[in-house]
């Protein structure tokens, strides 16, 4: 807004001289921008004098980039998009302190108005703001003074007001400081201005949003509820501070909005807290909300409900974002999902609309063709016979029905909008996938784990010490396991070099590209399951390893139907083993599990890649590690180490914005 004018004699406040503020979290008061300010105060004053008249008539104003309602009668803010149980207090401030531009208490502030009304409307005001600021007040006496219940103001002129507090001891100090020469005024007092430093104008208003990011929370949500309402506000916030500094030319901007689905469900009731014996019990409780989401999602009793929750909760926030905002769409307003932990999977299970059901008919399937292998009675031949008749009949069946119930309702799609980036942040889903029985191909396609159909790019973003992450570029090119991830450039780097100029480096290049031999290099190499995300490093390493173990045991678990199909389906047909194999075990039907053999690597002494078959996009980014941070600290932080990350919010605004930039350059050459 700039420097506000001033009036050349004493009226009422202008509705751009009042600036209104918010406080959260018992901080500051924070001031509102021009546009959000302008809007309550003509709220407050439709409400009538002293907040009287319809309550009911002022509609709440929609303030901080849509996110946030006012309702002035209440003076209360809250949030659109999600539930919060403390209420954000909104004040009115007409005076302010003097350096720090803080608002006085509403309280006081409507004494000190009325006062000054009553005492100087209609004067004349001094004609500059600079000589009013320059001129002493030492040696002068006020001309006016209002007491108030623990401090009294002074007028010294019209332009010249300040407060002094009545405590005991400022008393005190005031009669030592005014002995020895120091005036009244400038030795305990505080200087007053009425007016806000900058005026508020419809213009100070903010960008228009043209993508949102939902971001989902993992496991562990039970415990504490608003924690994922917390870390979104941290990202929301580390974001800002970035576009301020490297996108403040674009006139866009990027809303991140939290997507809370746990808290909702029932699952068990409190069943498996009745069974939690009550040694420990507060460890117990952290590994019953986090490690036990795991197993809830490889229950096929509750795998359903996890689902339907954050399928619906994502759903709700689209329609509602894009009721709030009509042009979102108009404009071709894009969607990306920010994932944490379990919160991945899950998200990832929505988009390709993953079942088990469907793991277990390719199960039956070859558990079929594996009968028909084997010699038979002709009995069971002749019941085997029948049964496929059955099983054929009852499909046509069902496909009759199905194409009945297609033709009077058309299925709507699962999400209500396509996602333009899937940012995986701490994620176990390669674990997931190699359970489920994908294994690494010959074509370097994001396709091979995640159509492009249905999600334009995916980023897998971890700290190298995360317990929790795992790698998935091995699982697409199965030679990626000894290429190092991407390092995530640190956010003050100066002219980084772009992420797609940036050539794929092995991780040992010192090192054969496998230290088996050669004649066994193919299959030597460790299998997406098993290799960690960092190289193999001697700290910290026990405390990843048993995040990892834990992780694996969790996601294999649930014995059930989806324990055993995790456990069998994608194994060899010669072997038909369970998973507790031990390891041999493991690495016998790793071998047979790859069908595609990939030859020995070839490299150049630099540690630099000669061409082979390369990933169209690289999907593994990796924080940097912090130069002092401990090893073994970081193995049990970094799980959630991600909100606060300026590194991340760049990583992330910097995929969003190129995206935007390239579009719109490719609309302009279009129109030229």
């Amino acid at each position: 807004g700039g420097p506000r004018p001033r009036y050349e004699v004493v009226r009422e406040l202008g509705a751009e001289e009042v600036r209104w503020f918010y406080r959260e979290d018992r901080k500051t008061w924070k001031p509102f921008i021009g546009y959000d300010s302008l809007r309550i105060e003509r709220a407050f004053r439709a409400l009538g004098p002293a907040g009287e008249g319809e309550a009911a008539a002022v509609e709440p104003v929609c303030v901080r980039s849509g996110l946030y309602e006012v309702d002035v009668a209440s003076a209360e803010s809250y949030p659109v998009y999600w539930n919060q149980t403390e209420k954000i207090p909104v004040m009115r401030g007409q005076w302010f302190i003097d350096g720090t531009w803080q608002p006085l208490e509403e309280e006081e502030s409507n004494l000190i108005e009325q006062e000054h009304l009553n005492r100087f409307k209609g004067q004349q005001l001094q004609e500059s703001f600079d000589m009013e600021v320059s001129k002493p007040v030492d040696g002068k006496e006020a001309i006016h003074s209002l007491k108030l219940s623990r401090n009294h103001v002074d007028w010294h002129s019209v332009d010249e007001v300040y407060l002094y507090s009545d405590a005991t001891t400022s008393k005190i100090a005031r009669t030592v400081t005014q002995k020895l020469g120091f005036s009244k005024a400038s030795s305990s007092g505080t200087r007053l201005h009425r007016g806000y430093v900058e005026e508020a104008t419809l213009e100070d208003k903010p960008p228009q949003t043209s993508h949102i990011v939902f971001v989902v929370h993992g496991i562990g949500q039970k415990m504490d509820q608003g924690r994922i309402i917390k870390n979104t506000a941290m990202m929301r916030d580390t974001a800002r501070k970035v576009e301020e500094k490297y996108f403040s030319n674009l006139a866009t901007h990027v809303e991140f909005l939290p997507v809370e689905w746990r808290s909702k469900l029932t699952l068990d009731g409190d069943t498996v807290d009745s069974i939690t014996p009550d040694k420990v019990r507060g460890l117990r409780d952290m590994l019953n909300s986090s490690a036990m989401d795991i197993m809830y999602y490889t229950s096929p009793l509750y795998r359903d409900e996890l689902v339907k929750g954050l399928q619906q909760e994502l759903n709700r926030l689209y329609t509602l974002f894009c009721s709030r905002n009509p042009e979102f769409e108009e404009k071709g307003g894009k969607v990306s999902i920010v994932s944490h932990s379990l919160g991945c999977v899950i998200t990832y299970d929505i988009m390709t609309g993953w079942n088990p059901v469907r793991l277990y008919e390719q199960l039956l399937q070859k558990e079929e063709e594996e009968l028909e292998d084997r010699w038979m009675s002709y009995e069971e031949q002749r019941l085997l016979e029948e049964l496929y008749i059955t099983k054929q009949r009852l499909r046509e069946i069902e496909e009759r029905l199905h194409g009945l119930k297609a033709s009077t309702i058309s299925k709507p799609p699962v999400l209500k909008f396509k996602v333009e980036n899937f940012f995986c942040m701490g994620s176990p889903l390669a674990v997931f996938l190699a359970l489920r029985g994908i294994r690494p191909g010959n074509s370097g396609s994001q396709d091979h784990i995640l159509p492009r159909t249905i999600c334009n790019r995916l980023l897998n973003i971890f700290h190298p010490t995360d317990p929790v992450a795992y790698r998935l570029e091995p699982l697409i090119l199965k030679h990626y396991s000894n290429i190092s991830p991407v390092q995530i450039h640190w956010y003050n780097t100066a002219n980084p070099l772009p992420y797609e100029h940036m050539k794929p480096s092995f991780l040992n290049p010192t090192k054969e590209a496998t230290s088996a031999p050669d004649s066994d290099s193919a299959s030597a190499a460790p299998s997406p399951t098993t290799s960690p995300v960092m190289v193999r490093r001697h700290y910290g390493e026990s405390i990843t390893n048993i995040g990892k173990a834990s992780i694996l045991g969790a996601a294999s678990i649930g014995k059930g139907l989806g324990g055993m199909l995790f456990s069998r389906f994608g194994r060899s047909s010669t072997t038909p083993q369970t998973l507790e194999t031990g390891k041999d075990g493991a690495e016998g039907e790793d071998k047979k599990a790859t069908t595609v053999g990939t030859p020995p690597l070839p490299h150049s002494s630099s540690g630099f890649l000669e061409p082979t078959v390369e990933l169209e996009h690289r999907i593994d980014f990796e924080l940097r590690e912090g130069l002092v941070e401990s090893r073994y600290w970081s193995a049990v932080t970094s799980h959630t180490a991600y909100w606060s990350s300026l590194d991340i919010a760049l990583f992330l605004l910097t995929f969003m914005y190129k995206q935007d930039q390239e579009e719109t350059d490719k609309s302009n050459l279009d129109t030229i």
